[in-house]
């Protein structure tokens, strides 16, 4: 039987260049013999929706056509509805039309144009991989990724990138880290790893919590991050200064930054926050203010292509 999807187009994505090339491209998809149903999303959340309504008339495998916060709110519409039974699995294909597609960048080049053969071909190829899932239990509830989530000054330069430079793309993301570099707070973010018998209350630059190595397109916070290991990967960067910081800015494009004498890396199952309140988060390319209070793992829970 013919694999099925039905994909979430948002048109905004990628400064509105999904809304353009997304038709074109599902019609490449069509005509080598893939069966979609297409929905485009109009208001923040409206994935999710879309999702948790497609799984109720029995659809299973889901096409992300956007970028990164596309398939995080796909993730979310898939979970926690999702049963516990092997054979009620769901499967996420991507068409990167976005800014980012960090998480993709652990499986392909997407430096350049997207290159709708190379998605043809791996959605026609069918062949999925076993992807773990990151659940985060906050006081207003749950959500979960598959990239990362950070605190502190990535968090921040998502933040200001989303809010006044998101239309220009990956050289946005270059004015948010230049923004927040001007105004550098390094704070301290309590948190435990593995039932630690002590929160670490140091002051930090930032901490990252990944599922998979980049963010903001090509930034490697989490070199050793493996999407299939049933481990959250977590960076931390200390307190360093401005100037050392603008030294080694590089080092965040190409994972070096974790052999800094501040910086540190670990492979956990469970992390426990002790914040008084909400704190700026970026889960996925989205900003949100949350008050995080626990993570863990969903080993291997969703099947990707990729």
């Amino acid at each position: 039987m013919q694999t099925r999807f039905f994909a979430i187009v948002n048109p905004a994505a990628g400064g509105g260049r999904c809304g353009k090339s997304a038709p074109a491209a599902l019609e490449q998809l069509r005509a080598r013999g893939i069966q979609i149903e297409v929905a485009e999303t109009n208001a923040t959340g409206h994935a999710t929706e879309l999702v948790r309504q497609a799984q109720k008339r029995g659809h299973r495998n889901f096409l992300a056509v956007g970028g990164d916060g596309t398939s995080y709110e796909i993730i979310n519409g898939i979970f926690p509805l999702r049963t516990g039974n092997a054979g009620d699995r769901r499967t996420l294909a991507f068409l990167p039309l976005g800014t980012g597609n960090s998480f993709l960048r652990d499986f392909r080049d997407h430096s350049g144009a997207v290159d709708v053969d190379a998605t043809i071909r791996v959605i026609l190829n069918g062949k999925r991989q076993p992807c773990d899932v990151i659940r985060l239990k906050h006081a207003g509830g749950e959500l979960h990724y598959i990239n990362l989530l950070t605190l502190g000054f990535a968090a921040d330069v998502a933040e200001i990138t989303n809010r006044r430079f998101k239309r220009w793309g990956e050289p946005g993301y270059i004015l948010g880290v230049l923004t927040c570099l001007a105004r550098l707070d390094r704070r301290a973010f309590p948190v435990r790893t593995d039932g630690s018998p002590e929160f670490d209350r140091r002051r930090c630059l930032f901490l990252a919590f990944s599922n998979s190595k980049f963010t903001g397109g090509k930034m490697m916070i989490a070199p050793g991050a493996d999407s299939n290991d049933g481990l959250i990967e977590y960076v931390r960067w200390g307190p360093i200064g401005r100037l050392g910081l603008l030294r080694n800015l590089h080092t965040l494009f190409d994972g070096t930054h974790i052999e800094h004498p501040l910086a540190s890396r670990a492979a956990v199952r469970e992390v426990e926050f002790s914040l008084d309140a909400p704190v700026t988060v970026m889960v996925d390319g989205e900003s949100l203010h949350l008050q995080c209070e626990r993570l863990d793992v969903l080993p291997g829970a969703l099947d990707v292509l990729v």
